[in-house]
C-alpha cells in the first residue's frame, strides 16, 4: 500500500482520508461532509459527548478584536473617501460667523452616511468570515473560532446579527463584555443572546 499523500487527515466517524479543508471541526475531532450532519444529530440527541472545549478568554479576544479593528478601520477609510468623499469637502463656515442651517444638514448628513456605512461594512465583515472560515481575520492570528454550543459554524444571518449584539454589548458600558471575564464558558453577552461560543481551535 502506498503511503497517504502529505496533508491527508481522516475523519474520526468513518476513517476516509481526504484532506483537511474539507473536514469540519468540533473540539478536537475532525469529521468529513459526509458525516457532519449524522454527528451534530448524534450531538443534540446526546448520543455522544461533545468535545470538551477550552474556552478563549477576555484578553486574547480583545486582541483578536484590535486585530479586527484595525482592518475594518483601513477598509472603512478606503470606501468612506470613495462615497463620501474626505473630511476636507465638508462645508466650512467663514472664521467668526456661524455655520448656516444648511450646511449643519449636510454635515450631519455625511456623518450619519459614514456611521451607516461603518455599520454595514462590520456586519458584512463577521458575517462573511464567521460563516465561511469560522473566525474573522484577528481570530485566525491567535487560534480562535466561533461556534454553536454543538460546536457547528455559524450562519451568514447568526453571525450577521452577532456584530449587532457586539454593540449591545459595548452600549451597556462594555458591562457585556467585562462578562467574558467570569463567565464559565467565557461568553459575553452577544454570545448568550446569539447562542455562540468563541474556542480555541489550537494551543
Amino acid at each position: 500500500m502506498s503511503p497517504a499523500p502529505q496533508g491527508t487527515v481522516y475523519c474520526s466517524e468513518c476513517g476516509q482520508p481526504t484532506t483537511a479543508g474539507e473536514l469540519a471541526r468540533f473540539g478536537d475531532r475532525l469529521v468529513c461532509a459526509s458525516c457532519k450532519n449524522a454527528y451534530a444529530q448524534k450531538l443534540r440527541e446526546g448520543a455522544v459527548q461533545a468535545p470538551a472545549a477550552v474556552y478563549a478568554g477576555f484578553w486574547i479576544r480583545f486582541v483578536a478584536y484590535l486585530i479586527d479593528a484595525v482592518i475594518l478601520g483601513v477598509v472603512g477609510i478606503i470606501i468612506q473617501t470613495a462615497i463620501v468623499g474626505s473630511a476636507l469637502t465638508l462645508p466650512r463656515p467663514l472664521p467668526g460667523s456661524p455655520i448656516s442651517a444648511a450646511d449643519l444638514g449636510v454635515s450631519l448628513g455625511l456623518i450619519g452616511l459614514a456611521s451607516l456605512i461603518n455599520m454595514v461594512l462590520g456586519g458584512c465583515y463577521e458575517g462573511f468570515f464567521l460563516s465561511r472560515f469560522g473566525a474573522t481575520p484577528g481570530k485566525m492570528v491567535l487560534g480562535l473560532r466561533v461556534v454553536r454550543p454543538d460546536g457547528t459554524r455559524l450562519s451568514f444571518g447568526r453571525a450577521f446579527g452577532r456584530f449587532f449584539a457586539k454593540a449591545l454589548s459595548g452600549l451597556i458600558l462594555c458591562i457585556g463584555y467585562i462578562m467574558i471575564a467570569f463567565d464559565s464558558q467565557k461568553r459575553g453577552l452577544h454570545d448568550m443572546i446569539c447562542e455562540t461560543r468563541v474556542i480555541k481551535s489550537r494551543d
